[in-house]
């Protein structure tokens, strides 16, 4: 079995996804159901997957929760919560009593690009983050170089905490840059409770001009930081499609990346790497 540990879905007549504005985002810029997930999925091997908040909304993580309730393909929700906020955690509670709750596998806020590059180091974001784990939620790490080193002081002070760094924490792949990236990603994943979706590595090279081989310096760094028991695979669908020309190209650039892998190194990457870090049982 395979697991795609990090897609999205939305549809745009239910609310503003205010990320999405300008020209560039124009190929994503519509609707994608799950039925459009289970035709892009058919055909790659992947038969189960992880629907990641895409909207600073409660509601969508509401509606998630029933749609994973309703589809055998999505096992658990990474939903969204201000983990800024002294609510949160209350927030979180009413997620895991409603509707399909026990799919809230896990949470995400967004620290990439935020004006205060610290924040994810704040004390309520910590004691948020830190709650999360007693209530056995696993927290997605969303961040770009510059919010690695919070994120890094956030994980030293929450360590009975399931962590998930997303996307490789966005390097400047269309640059080749790896430091200070390199060294940051070293010292994160010294950490046994972090683990790495490698994903979103299309959409951070050059969109329409990338080779394999660019992302070859970051991914071997992820596998060596990490190591094979702590990485996973996410397409990023449909995000993705802004780089790729489908969702298959994206699982074809994965399989690249782990073809040196054994057989048993393979299963984890692809599925029990995901089911552990999220806790997911439902398969």
């Amino acid at each position: 079995m395979r697991i795609d540990s990090h897609h999205h879905l939305w549809d745009l007549s239910a609310r503003d996804y205010d990320w999405m504005a300008g020209d560039q985002m124009a190929p994503i810029r519509r609707n994608f159901a799950i039925a459009d997930l289970e035709a892009a999925i058919a055909g790659t091997g992947i038969e189960r997957t992880v629907f990641v908040q895409a909207s600073m909304t409660h509601e969508e993580t509401y509606e998630a929760l029933v749609l994973a309730q309703q589809t055998p393909t999505i096992v658990a929700v990474v939903g969204w919560l201000d983990v800024d906020s002294p609510a949160s955690l209350a927030e979180c509670e009413k997620y895991l009593a409603a509707k399909g709750g026990s799919y809230l596998k896990g949470i995400r806020d967004i620290a990439q690009d935020h004006p205060d590059s610290n924040y994810l180091a704040r004390a309520q974001v910590v004691k948020t983050v830190q709650g999360l784990g007693k209530l056995d939620i696993t927290y997605d790490i969303l961040t770009k170089t510059p919010e690695l080193k919070a994120a890094i002081e956030l994980v030293r002070a929450c360590p009975d905490t399931r962590f998930v760094l997303d996307h490789i924490s966005k390097p400047y792949i269309s640059r080749q840059e790896l430091e200070p990236w390199k060294s940051l990603i070293t010292e994160l994943a010294t950490f046994e409770n972090v683990s790495c979706k490698i994903s979103g590595l299309v959409t951070e090279a050059n969109w329409k001009d990338w080779e394999v081989s660019d992302f070859t310096p970051y991914t071997d760094h992820i596998i060596e930081s990490f190591s094979t028991s702590r990485i996973m695979f996410g397409s990023d669908w449909p995000v993705a499609l802004l780089a790729a020309d489908s969702y298959s190209q994206v699982v074809g650039l994965a399989e690249k990346v782990t073809a040196g892998f054994s057989a048993s190194e393979k299963e984890a990457f692809w599925a029990l790497n995901v089911a552990r870090s999220y806790k997911i049982t439902n398969l």
